[in-house]
Formats: structure tokens, sequence, C-alpha cells
């Protein structure tokens, strides 16, 4: 589980990377296809109005909620740190709330499925890993 919990983390972390800059480097989502969704933003959630202007605020709040917390975690994987489930364990739940909300926002599509399902598969390796210290079966994070 280890394996996939690296490579899932360390594939989210970059993808929120590349999404942030893509949305800095074009702020109206002109390039990218973005300008609808900008629109759907102003009109599910007036009164954030002011941080839908452009998509540089959404950039920010991508990077530090799905890029700089998933490289957290794999971090912590990567040297075995006791944390390291439950780093992962929150990024798969950070995840789903996420692509919940985009959801909302926009309605189901293929990439935020995908991500969706992304998170579930940390979620669920996250708990078995958990499950396996808590038994006492493995010392992996010791």
């Amino acid at each position: 589980m280890k394996t996939i919990e690296k490579i899932l983390t360390l594939f989210i972390a970059i993808g929120a990377v590349a999404g942030a800059v893509m949305m800095w480097l074009d702020p109206t989502g002109t390039t990218w296809g973005g300008e609808p969704l900008l629109e759907m933003l102003r009109a599910k959630m007036p009164w954030l109005d002011v941080f839908f202007k452009n998509f540089i605020p959404s950039g920010f709040v991508l990077l530090i909620l799905n890029g700089v917390t998933q490289f957290i975690a794999a971090f912590l994987l990567f040297k075995k740190h006791r944390l390291a489930p439950y780093a992962v364990l929150a990024c798969g739940i950070i995840l789903m709330l996420w692509i919940v909300l985009e959801w909302w926002v926009w309605g189901f599509n293929a990439m935020s499925n995908i991500y969706f399902v992304l998170g579930l598969v940390e979620f669920v390796a996250a708990v078995i890993s958990l499950r396996k210290v808590c038994r006492g079966e493995t010392n992996e994070c010791d």
C-alpha cells in the first residue's frame, strides 16, 4: 500500500501545482477554457464575488489544500514517519471534499470524477495502513 500512497500523493500534488500555475498564468481562464467556470462560480457563490474576479485566489487555494498537503503526506511516507497514514487520510478527505464542491458548482465531469476516485483510494489505503498499525501487524511508520 505504501507504494500506491506515495505515487498518488505525488501525482495529486504535482497536478495541483500544475493547475495553480495554469490559473496564475491565465487568470481569466480564456486559453484553457475556464471562463465559463468562473461565471458558474460567481453564480453559485455571489457572496464570495471578491474571490472570483479571476482564478488567482482559486490557484492559491488549490495549491495549499491539494498541493502542499499532498507533498507533506508524500514526504512523511518517504520518511516512514508514524504520522504518514494520518496525513494521507486527511489528504484523501480534503480531495474528496474539494471534488464535492466542484460537483456542486459545475456538475459531474470526467476529471472531477477521476480525482474523487483518487481521493477515495488514498482514504482507503490510509485506513488499511492505520488498521495494520493499530493491530500491531506492522512497524512501517515507527
